[in-house]
């Protein structure tokens, strides 16, 4: 039996874009609120325009071909891109009611996505020294389907994943997605499954109680 998820917990699915830099904005101002406890935790899946994001790590030796808007993001990691056709969770949580550990909030937020991909059919993993979500590309190499990118303010998360459902994959070719040259991107839709953002976001909806139930038992993985 899946974990349920907790009353006081926001999920919020949009159907439109949001502008990269709105969404920033409006992360920082409901972290703040979180921390002083005038507005709940929040999973926030949404779509943006075409964006190029710099990570705090970013070099910018991989910013190929800056066709499109390029923002510093504030989170961790090295240039990613976003646009239509991927879907992307911003998760703010309270890590100091779940034990101050941002590594185990970063594994378990893996796990929920490696889940959920399972639950449609993709066999997904986690790669040793290659931040991301992984799994076999039409071509047999493995491939990136996913992201993972967090910060943490007040303990309270930000950020937080991008999973390519049918994005135009050649909009990656403008970055060194992630600082990792020697592997490609890959999609759902590249994979031959058709999925609708709003399918994707109740798939989610159905494992974020084990996410939350990892989180909060210091599991670090998913069952």
């Amino acid at each position: 039996m899946k974990a349920q998820l907790p009353e006081n917990l926001e999920w919020r699915a949009e159907q439109g874009q949001v502008p990269y830099r709105d969404a920033l904005s409006a992360m920082e101002a409901r972290n703040a609120a979180i921390s002083a406890g005038e507005a709940s935790e929040l999973v926030w899946l949404l779509e943006h325009p075409p964006v190029y994001t710099a990570g705090t790590s970013a070099d910018g030796a991989e910013l190929l071909d800056p066709r499109f808007e390029v923002v510093e993001a504030g989170r961790g990691g090295r240039y990613t891109y976003h646009g239509p056709g991927q879907r992307i969770g911003y998760v703010m949580l309270d890590l100091k009611e779940r034990g101050r550990d941002v590594r185990c909030f970063v594994h378990s937020l893996e796990g929920w996505v490696i889940a959920t991909l399972g639950d449609i059919g993709v066999e997904c993993w986690r790669s040793a020294g290659r931040i991301g979500i992984w799994t076999r590309d039409i071509d047999g190499r493995e491939a990136k389907i996913g992201a993972i990118g967090v910060r943490v303010r007040r303990w309270i998360t930000m950020h937080g994943f991008s999973v390519n459902l049918a994005p135009d994959l050649s909009h990656f070719t403008g970055i060194v997605p992630c600082g990792i040259e020697e592997f490609g991107v890959t999609s759902l839709e590249r994979l031959g499954i058709d999925l609708a953002p709003a399918a994707f976001d109740e798939a989610l909806k159905d494992r974020a109680g084990d996410f939350l139930a990892a989180l909060e038992g210091k599991a670090c993985a998913l069952p």
